[in-house]
């Protein structure tokens, strides 16, 4: 039988589609559930998988809410987009913008992007300001403009994108055939752990699951206003898509927690790029560095001495390493490209093979 990989038509019985909602896609959703080859022994799990949001079409996790958020601004009647970001909110609301003929606006703190997200949202044409400022900053300035000029606001805090979002959660159920007892992810504004915790819970209520998993949510440690319970005026982490100092979608993200039993944890940069590593090299899976928080905080939990045996966990991939390649080649060692002549002895000398 043929799935339906259109996230507003596999699962339009559970988001705000309409006949009146145009569909039009990029082909996000769908994303691959990759079992662990390394970790999952390492850390003493029963199984542990990778959630690989970073195959959608604009690299990101961003593209599931996107698509519904801007579907609904188009049958409200929107012409144009705007949206604060630190990168991936701006690729996808330009996407989806350009999908449906919109103009996208985008505001960005200047020297806090990472060149292949603004790359991505030039492309498809949005016009983009930068500002001397934070995210946070950004998103206060983008929620008055909207409200000044009638534009349809696509940050996380329309909800529409959490609506998207969510599909994320039913396609983990569907595949595995219940929730994960762990779920763990990265948290920056914090509407993805709010978005994937109402999934799993919908689909417990409608008895798709038989439970619901313990959220394990973290933050970097130079960025982490939940963990502190007070936000952080000037955060600061290599992994700039959780670089957010004041969460929008803070209080989703605290029920989360509490609802599940779980937890918001920060991680340092330093393990965040430990796990980054491994990621890369022992399981092939090539990710932005804050999408590695997921498993950074998922190795120091073991570490600490939590008993992962008989656990299922899933980790959130939210970003492909693509969207930040000046980071991959950064921690490139020197002797990972090499010049040599054309010539095959020199080659084989280059290499240590003779």
């Amino acid at each position: 039988m043929t799935v339906t990989r259109f996230i507003l038509e596999r699962y339009a019985d559970a988001l705000p589609v309409t006949a009146e909602t145009p569909l039009r896609t990029l082909g996000e959703g769908g994303t691959p559930l990759v079992r662990s080859r390394v970790l999952e022994g390492a850390l003493g799990l029963e199984a542990l998988y990778f959630k690989l949001e970073s195959t959608n079409p604009t690299g990101s996790f961003k593209d599931r809410g996107m698509v519904m958020a801007v579907a609904k601004a188009v049958e409200e009647g929107a012409t144009a987009v705007l949206c604060a970001s630190t990168g991936n909110t701006s690729a996808s609301a330009a996407a989806y913008a350009a999908l449906y003929g919109l103009r996208a606006y985008v505001i960005v703190p200047a020297g806090n992007i990472a060149l292949g997200k603004l790359a991505q949202a030039t492309a498809h044409g949005a016009e983009i300001v930068q500002i001397d400022g934070s995210f946070d900053d950004a998103l206060d300035l983008a929620r008055e403009l909207s409200e000044r000029h009638d534009l349809a606001l696509v940050n996380s805090v329309n909800p529409h994108r959490i609506e998207g979002q969510k599909t994320a959660a039913f396609e983990i159920v569907d595949e595995l055939g219940d929730a994960p007892s762990l779920l763990c992810i990265p948290v920056g504004n914090a509407g993805n752990i709010t978005a994937y915790w109402r999934g799993f819970g919908e689909y417990y209520r409608l008895e798709r699951a038989g439970r619901r998993p313990r959220m394990w949510g973290f933050q970097a440690a130079g960025a982490a206003p939940l963990v502190s319970g007070a936000p952080v005026a000037e955060p600061e982490t290599i992994a700039t898509a959780i670089r957010i100092g004041n969460p929008a979608s803070w209080q989703g993200a605290i029920e989360a927690r509490d609802d599940s039993d779980g937890l918001i944890a920060a991680v340092t940069d330093d393990e965040i790029l430990d796990a980054y590593r491994r990621l890369a090299r022992d399981e092939g899976v090539f990710c932005e560095p804050a999408s590695a928080a997921s498993v950074a905080g998922l190795v120091a939990r073991s570490r600490a001495g939590v008993d992962l045996s008989g656990e299922t966990a899933v980790c959130v991939i939210t970003g492909t390493g693509l969207k930040d390649p000046d980071t991959a080649m950064a921690m490139a060692v020197e002797s990972a490209v090499q010049e040599t002549a054309a010539d095959v002895d020199a080659i084989d000398r280059a290499l240590g093979w003779t």
